[in-house]
C-alpha cells in the first residue's frame, strides 16, 4: 500500500509540475496532498495527517479561488494536450534520470542513538499546550486570506480586478 501512496504521491506533483491551467493543478494538489497524509497515516502519525490535511485544503481553496478567478479561460488545458504532454515526458524523464543517477540508492539511511518516539497521543497534547496560539494564528490568517481573495473577486463590475 505504501508504494501505491507514493505513486499518488509523485503523480499528483506531476500533475502540479506539469498543468498550466489551475483548475487540473489545483486537483493535482489535493491528490498529492491526500498521498502524503495516507504515507504519514500509514507511519502512525495519524493526528499530524488529518490536521495538515485540513490546512492543505483551507490554503489550497483560498489558492484555487485566488488562480480560478485570475484565470477564467473556457477551456483550460489538461493531460492530453500537447503541451503539458510535453511537460509531463520532460519531467517524468528528469526523474527516470534521478532515479538512475543516485536516488534509487540500495543504502538505507539508519539512525542509531537517535530517540524518537511517534506515539500519535503526544500530538494532540502538543499542538494544544504549545502550538494552540499558532494554530489559532494561522487559521485567523487563512480566513482573513479568505475575505480578502472574496473581496477582490466579488462581483462582476465591483471586482478590484476587472479594471486590469
Amino acid at each position: 500500500m505504501i508504494i501505491l501512496f507514493e505513486l499518488g504521491l509523485i503523480g499528483g506533483l506531476l500533475a502540479v509540475a506539469s498543468n498550466p491551467s489551475p483548475y487540473y493543478a489545483a486537483l493535482g494538489l489535493v491528490g498529492s496532498a491526500g498521498a502524503g497524509c495516507l504515507i504519514l497515516m500509514n507511519a502512525g502519525i495519524s493526528f499530524l495527517s488529518l490536521v495538515l490535511f485540513l490546512v492543505y485544503l483551507g490554503g489550497m481553496m483560498v489558492v484555487f479561488a485566488y488562480s480560478a478567478a485570475l484565470v477564467a479561460e473556457p477551456y483550460p488545458e489538461a493531460w492530453g494536450n500537447m503541451g503539458v504532454l510535453v511537460y509531463l515526458v520532460t519531467y517524468v524523464l528528469m526523474l527516470g534520470l534521478w532515479w538512475v543517477v543516485g536516488g534509487c540508492g540500495e543504502e538505507v539511511a539508519e539512525l542509531t542513538g537517535v530517540g524518537v518516539y511517534v506515539g500519535d497521543w503526544l500530538g494532540v497534547s502538543t499542538m494544544f499546550s504549545l502550538g494552540g496560539g499558532l494554530l489559532l494564528f494561522v487559521g485567523w490568517a487563512l480566513l482573513l486570506t479568505l475575505f480578502a481573495v472574496l473581496e477582490v473577486v466579488r462581483g462582476h463590475y465591483s471586482g478590484v480586478l476587472r479594471a486590469v
